[in-house]
């Protein structure tokens, strides 16, 4: 089997205080979907993609990506594209209806958020205001 068709298991038994959400939070492409999953069996950090929102950069938010093995109360669990994706309720606010792809061009590649809530993102796509 490879790295690319590994899909979560369809039940898996959410911890008391997390919720299911949908992709109507926040969807990943394919593209997305297949190097979060190839990065989880490469890294082994944990299943689960954390996506949060925090102060910083150059437009006043920033977007951070990282993995870890549980979720935490509060936490809401979106499965898509083969993908747990893991979102704090805060985070939830200003994250509502993004997408996240996947881009392994040497140039301008990488992860890249489109989020309809932003009203300025800065060049590199990883910094945003509301």
């Amino acid at each position: 089997m490879s790295i690319d068709t590994v899909t979560p298991p369809p039940a898996t038994v959410l911890p008391e205080g997390v919720r299911e959400g949908n992709e109507n939070l926040v969807r990943l492409t394919e593209a997305a979907g297949s190097k979060v999953n190839a990065l989880v069996a490469r890294e082994q950090k944990g299943d689960f993609l954390r996506v949060a929102i925090t102060g910083g950069g150059c437009n006043g938010l920033s977007y951070k990506l990282r993995f870890v093995a549980a979720a935490r109360r509060g936490d809401i669990l979106v499965r898509s594209a083969g993908a747990l994706v893991l979102v704090d309720a805060k985070t939830a606010l200003y994250l509502k209806g993004t997408e996240l792809d996947y881009s392994a061009k040497l140039i301008a590649g990488g992860f890249k958020f489109s989020n309809p809530n932003a009203k300025t993102s800065c060049s590199c796509g990883e910094s945003f205001s509301v």
